[in-house]
């Protein structure tokens, strides 16, 4: 056996053991979730619609192309079973969390959509479509980041909401919007630095991008926490305990874009690129990571 047959052998073991790993750290964790009364049906639709596309077109097309619209037509479903599995009258907060649920989900699932149908393909997935079993722990994990993310909408929504809205949810909605404007603005004031020819390699660093390196993943955080807010102080106002596991919502949210796919593949693929440049070097070391704040100020090349 040469040296190189040996080496694509261990990769493709590890490829194999991660992919163990993600599918089985998931699916711990969905059937910890179809534990919280009345979360079982939308953990097996969750699971369902993310293995049906995978084994209709990723797998055999080796393709991510329907990842992210699969994700926004996941949560959809989700959201629309909530509101129509149980015959009652909605209250304003149950709709209108439900609503806020759809935009956003509309406005992430379109933009995404777009970029990957602009770029062609997404990085973060290469080493893992190269195993089968690799590849499905991505699909997986979305089915899990879907159910945990609408654990909100879905709690609410499951159940009679016999707390009047108050402060707390208009605090909320709030910051929803907030949440919403600045993702809304990062996603476009990259898009747009992206679209043109001369950036199309290159990092940006204006606009909301000047005040933090993730502008972007501020803003979701902060409507999913928006989110638990309203639907906890719901529980708290009705003796609902099982509703302070909307919490897990954003606190998933938090975990996977600061710690798992969000930020550390991010920065790890920008060192790669451009970790040998002095004004990126000194950009990420003088520019707050997640909360917009002060920008660093201008990078003066030494001569």
């Amino acid at each position: 056996m040469t040296e190189s047959a040996g080496t694509s052998e261990r990769g493709v073991l590890k490829d194999y053991v991660r992919g163990l790993i993600s599918n089985g750290v998931a699916l711990g964790l969905l059937y910890a979730i179809s534990c919280i009364p009345g979360m079982r049906q939308y953990v097996c639709l969750s699971l369902a619609l993310q293995w049906g596309v995978f084994i209709v077109h990723a797998l055999p097309n080796t393709s991510e192309k329907f990842y992210d619209l699969s994700g926004s037509a996941t949560h959809f479903s989700l959201v629309a079973v909530s509101l129509c599995s149980a015959a009652r009258v909605h209250t304003p907060r149950q709709l209108l969390i439900a609503i806020l649920s759809i935009v956003w989900m509309t406005r992430l699932g379109t933009f995404l959509f777009l970029r990957i149908s602009r770029d062609g393909k997404d990085e973060r997935f290469d080493s893992l479509k190269r195993v089968w079993l690799s590849w499905l722990g991505a699909w997986t994990i979305q089915a899990l980041w879907v159910t945990l993310i609408q654990l909100p909408v879905v709690l609410v929504n499951d159940r009679d909401d016999v707390a009047p809205l108050g402060l707390t949810d208009a605090l909320a909605l709030a910051l929803w919007v907030a949440g919403f404007l600045l993702e809304t603005l990062a996603d476009v004031q990259k898009f747009v630095f992206r679209a043109d020819a001369a950036n199309r390699h290159r990092y940006i660093t204006s606009g909301l991008w000047r005040l933090c390196r993730h502008p972007n993943y501020c803003g979701e955080i902060a409507m999913w926490v928006a989110m638990a807010a309203s639907v906890s102080s719901a529980g708290l106002a009705a003796r609902l305990s099982v509703l302070h596991f909307a919490w897990l919502s954003p606190a998933f949210t938090a975990l996977l874009l600061l710690r798992v796919t969000g930020v550390p593949m991010v920065e790890a693929a920008g060192q790669k690129k451009w970790g040998t440049e002095p004004a990126y070097r000194h950009y990420m070391e003088r520019t707050a990571m997640i909360i917009p704040w002060w920008p660093a100020p201008p990078f003066e090349k030494v001569s």
